[in-house]
């Protein structure tokens, strides 16, 4: 009981660009939008996905996945973003901030995960052509999928656990916007040093190695890809290639920085807005991405869109019908 009410008592202060006082409308503005485009945009994403049976297929599925991914970033960054932009109440609580960790690094580490896995579909989309519905089977794909969130959620919970083994003090000024755990390291009151060792070692296991897996896909790729004699087959396979090549280089590049580079030295203002450009624009990015660069998706949604028009419009005449016949 007062272990509960010691962390209970632990409360986080959370600076986000309070350095900004007369920025902090313009912070919120974009915040909020950045809010609704993401949410909107990855919603869309996968009602087109799910509503288009021309889209059932592995590349889409995992594109559903990454959109869920997005969704759950979205949800627990932001909003306490809002708040503490908003009020002036800046805190989070011990528990609250230890949900979002767990959450947040879940969904981080998932999506490095299923980064990786989506290079490996259009590896074999590319380079193996003629096996890709038997290597990328519904079953294939169900299973790597559950693989990539159960590891990404072991994950989150082996630095959860460790980070309630810490002591905090009862007040702590973190200069971030949302709970990460570069900066809770910093304000920890007990030793961090098996913390730093397992971020390592996941820095290794999850970021260099689905790294180093994602290039080496590419590079089979794009060998193959300029082997293609025909000019218009080789620009519809790098198109197929061009959308998640585009994510991977903006994921990979804010959490290797992110995680990876506070071994040589600290910028406090350059960690904050590298974690924007992972945690925060690119879930928002990621569906702007995906629809302008694919004809299938800009095709479905058009066919989507048009579906709703005609049923709204079929209302709209059985409404008028039955106020005539009164």
């Amino acid at each position: 009981m007062e272990g509960n009410n010691q962390t209970m008592s632990i409360k986080f202060f959370l600076m986000g660009f309070s350095n900004h006082p007369h920025l902090q409308p313009l912070f919120f503005a974009i915040f909020f939008l950045i809010f609704i485009v993401a949410l909107l945009g990855n919603t869309v994403i996968t009602t087109i996905i799910a509503t288009d049976s021309r889209l059932h297929t592995p590349m889409y599925f995992f594109l559903i996945n990454l959109s869920i991914l997005d969704i759950c970033c979205t949800i627990t960054a932001i909003p306490k973003i809002l708040q503490i932009i908003l009020s002036e109440d800046k805190t989070i609580s011990y528990n609250g901030c230890m949900a979002q960790l767990c959450l947040f690094t879940s969904a981080l580490s998932t999506e490095l995960l299923l980064l990786t896995v989506m290079a490996y579909d259009r590896y074999v989309a590319i380079c193996i052509p003629l096996h890709y519905t038997t290597i990328m089977s519904k079953r294939t794909c169900i299973l790597l999928a559950a693989v990539v969130w159960l590891l990404g959620f072991m994950n989150s919970m082996m630095h959860t656990s460790l980070m309630l083994r810490l002591k905090f003090c009862e007040h702590n000024v973190l200069n971030h916007f949302f709970c990460e755990i570069p900066p809770l390291l910093k304000v920890a009151c007990s030793d961090t040093y098996i913390n730093n060792v397992v971020v390592i070692m996941a820095d290794v296991v999850l970021g260099m190695v689905c790294f180093l897996l994602t290039v080496i896909s590419y590079n089979y790729i794009i060998s193959a890809i300029l082997k293609i004699r025909s000019a218009e087959k080789k620009m519809k396979a790098f198109s197929t290639c061009a959308s998640h090549l585009t994510v991977v280089s903006l994921y990979y590049g804010g959490v290797i920085y992110t995680y990876v580079r506070p071994a040589f030295g600290n910028d406090l203002e350059a960690d904050k807005v590298m974690s924007a450009v992972y945690a925060i624009a690119s879930p928002m990015l990621n569906p702007i991405i995906y629809s302008l660069r694919n004809k299938e998706v800009i095709n479905a949604l058009r066919k989507l869109v048009g579906r709703n028009v005609i049923s709204q419009k079929c209302i709209f005449t059985k409404i008028v019908t039955f106020l005539n016949i009164l």
